[in-house]
């Protein structure tokens, strides 16, 4: 005798087969496309992004270190293709712009991967070695943390030289704390793990654990903690160019283009209010897209 079957049953089975088949990252990837502050902020991001690249380029009408001394604090216009105005030394703001927004995320992607080899490193290391080995480890970071951070990265700038390679340097040194501690807090936690208490018992040596168990394992909370950093490391340089430590003439940055801007803000105040707008839209998406990875990722909201 034929049954007929619930076709609300079949779908219910599906749906439910297909989530016990879902690895942990589709999971996330899932639920983070559903967070649509992230996904705009994502396209808003990328066409950023692009944009930065085009300015990189040079495809723009005007390179950013021309000159035009007959042109010197024109508002936006459609006349010779000023389309965001020029600032105090006549030069195309749109240029400088994009090239500006190059350099600061350039900073910030760059900074934070030292920051990220440099703390995931250490912090696995002291957490899954332990014993004085982890106290010294970490009292070295205390110390450091110690340390004021512009303090730190004038040492640096002073003992060899200015330049833009420095300064990701720099600001990748001095970063790396934060994230030390999170991985070692993670490592800890993972070393009483049943699959590295195997790896052990099977003779797998110390680093080989550390690279293969350890690293991946922990890559969640790294991956939402580099979105929420690269916007504390591009406001850091901004900052930095602030003072006039940072990116140096010609080439520029957001945050020296408003520190530029604030300079004349009462002749021209469009050479303020674009490199603002950026630098707040941008730091805006980082870390809309860095509170929607860790919402993704969070165990507790599965």
């Amino acid at each position: 005798m034929n049954t007929l079957t619930d076709p609300r049953e079949n779908e219910q089975a599906l749906t439910q087969a297909a989530v016990k088949g879902r690895s942990l990252w589709d999971d996330a990837r899932i639920r983070l496309m559903r967070n649509k502050a992230a996904v705009v902020s994502m396209i808003v991001l990328g066409i950023l992004v692009v944009l930065a690249i085009l300015g990189q380029l040079g495809v723009w009408v005007h390179d950013y270190d021309t000159i035009y001394r007959d042109r010197v604090s024109i508002a936006p216009t459609l006349e010779n293709w000023h389309l965001l105005g020029t600032d105090a030394q006549g030069r195309d703001l749109l240029a400088r712009t994009l090239v500006g927004l190059g350099v600061s995320l350039m900073v910030g992607v760059v900074a934070t991967l030292v920051s990220l080899i440099i703390g995931v490193t250490w912090g696995a290391t002291a957490g899954f070695i332990g014993g004085r080995v982890d106290q010294m480890m970490m009292r070295i970071v205390d110390i450091l943390y110690s340390l004021p951070f512009i303090f730190f990265v004038i040492i640096l700038m002073v003992v060899f030289g200015r330049n833009i390679v420095l300064i990701f340097v720099a600001i990748g040194a001095v970063e790396w704390l934060t994230m030390a501690r999170i991985v070692r807090g993670q490592t800890l936690a993972l070393k009483k793990m049943e699959f590295v208490e195997a790896a052990e018992a099977t003779g797998v040596s110390q680093g080989m654990i550390i690279q293969r168990h350890i690293i991946p394992n922990v890559l969640g909370p790294v991956v939402v903690y580099v979105t929420l950093m690269i916007p504390v490391v591009i406001l850091a340089e901004s900052f930095l160019s602030f003072l006039g430590l940072g990116v140096q003439e010609p080439l520029t940055s957001l945050g020296r283009l408003i520190s530029t801007g604030a300079q004349d803000m009462e002749v021209a105040p469009w050479t303020l209010i674009v490199p603002a707008i950026t630098m707040m839209v941008t730091l805006f998406c980082l870390n809309f897209i860095g509170d929607g990875l860790r919402d993704a990722i969070d165990p507790k909201d599965r």
